[in-house]
């Protein structure tokens, strides 16, 4: 791997020496005959000015609030913003093709009386991850059954 400055690949140290350790080789242009201590000592130095980069803005930023400054921009916080928002996330969690499937099988498994617990323990088990990628649960997995249009709610009961 051929990078400009340490720097650049991370100011995360062990994850510098965690790729190193996992036997990807790497040379730093800017110090090309770079050994494990000159890299080790780069990268503790690159995580000191991201953290010292952090605290600094942040100091900054509770000082402009506290002299009534507004952050961020409230216009977009308008209910038109967020409608529009929640649309678009309705629209790609509609269109990703992970959710499609997941809800082919939750309209099966309900069918045959499985409840959403269980059903969420299977989409796990067969490796379905939601929209976010993270793992289903009883919750996430009951509101995508309501969710679709010809459903009886009638015998949700969980």
């Amino acid at each position: 791997l051929l990078i400009a400055k340490l720097d650049r690949l991370s100011r995360n140290a062990s994850f510098i020496f965690a790729l190193r350790d996992s036997g990807v080789d790497f040379v730093c242009c800017d110090m090309p005959d770079a050994n494990t201590l000159t890299v080790g000592l780069f990268a503790v130095l690159a995580q000191h000015e991201r953290e010292t980069i952090s605290k600094r803005t942040k100091d900054a930023l509770t000082a402009k609030k506290a002299r009534g400054a507004v952050l961020g921009t409230p216009a977009n916080l308008t209910d038109e913003v967020r409608q529009a928002g929640l649309l678009v996330r309705q629209q790609n969690a509609r269109q990703h093709a992970g959710m499609r499937q997941a809800t082919a099988l939750i309209t099966s498994r309900r069918a045959q009386g499985v409840s959403f617990r269980q059903i969420a323990g299977e989409l796990n088990a067969l490796g379905f991850t939601a929209r976010r990628g993270g793992t289903f649960n009883q919750k996430q997995v009951q509101r995508l059954y309501e969710r679709l249009p010809i459903v009886s709610k009638s015998h949700i009961s969980e």
